[in-house]
């Protein structure tokens, strides 16, 4: 049994999350929290979401017995989060985007308690993320790399924290320097395109969950991969099986890849 908390627990993941764990019976739903005045802390979590009581108030502050805190938040909250991971021995797993200013905080927090970071929790897109390099490697230079991604209106970020892994990903895969080779659309922009190139495009409207298309085009042919995520549970599915996999694991830096490994 797996003891589970749940930050931004409020929040469209976090309501997702919240069902999955009272469904999961590897799993136990101990803590749920949101920033402090949130007009809901200290009702049961599980009546809030509609999914039944959950016998957990939603909190401020992370209570002991946490074994993993899974934490869809803000940077500022994931910040605070760490902290007190810290201070009581806790893993987290983080599925927070924007983090990248995080970078310092996170590696000092890996040094004391197990971390798993992913810019996204899906088990298709993380093995995307692999596929993507390996394609990549194989077709060589003649194949130009468009990389398009699509998501809901309300997203803060452009482009997405996936689409930047990719990206990266390939870039390690083909010798490329991101910082030099990406392209983040084109208006303005020469209209030649030059060798090594990785163009990125964010599409922003709806309620668009999460799309993602790489794309290498040829003279003569086009390969194209492409993930479309139907609903956020398949992220919340992600990230509990993230946190299985982090329970009991020494202090350090972990991966979704790590998880899909050691499934083998």
């Amino acid at each position: 049994m797996t003891n589970i908390g749940i930050s931004g627990a409020m929040g469209r993941m976090g309501m997702q999350l919240v069902r999955l764990v009272q469904a999961d019976p590897a799993l136990k739903l101990v803590a749920a929290l949101e920033y402090k005045g949130h007009e809901a802390i200290g009702r049961d979590v599980g009546l809030e979401h509609g999914s039944g009581a959950a016998g957990v108030k939603l909190a401020a502050e992370m209570p002991g017995g946490v074994d993993v805190l899974v934490d869809f938040s803000t940077p500022d909250g994931t910040a605070r989060h760490l902290e007190a991971c810290m201070a009581a021995g806790t893993a987290i797993v983080i599925g927070t985007t924007g983090i990248e200013d995080l970078r310092q905080k996170i590696e000092e927090a890996e040094k004391q308690i197990a971390i798993l970071a992913s810019p996204n929790m899906s088990v298709g897109v993380n093995l995307l993320f692999s596929v993507a390099a390996q394609i990549a490697r194989r077709l060589g230079s003649e194949y130009d790399i468009e990389i398009i991604e699509a998501h809901h209106r309300f997203k803060k970020d452009a482009p997405s924290g996936t689409a930047l892994k990719i990206a990266q990903e390939i870039a390690a895969a083909t010798g490329r320097a991101l910082e030099k080779d990406a392209v983040f659309g084109r208006h303005g922009k020469p209209l030649d395109r030059a060798p090594g190139e990785i163009g990125m495009h964010a599409v922003r409207g709806g309620d668009i969950v999460g799309e993602h298309i790489v794309m290498y085009a040829a003279l003569g042919e086009r390969v194209e991969l492409k993930h479309v995520a139907q609903s956020r549970e398949t992220f919340a599915r992600g990230a509990l099986r993230a946190a299985k996999h982090l329970h009991g694991k020494k202090p350090g830096l972990y991966a979704m890849a790590d998880v899909l490994a050691q499934e083998d």
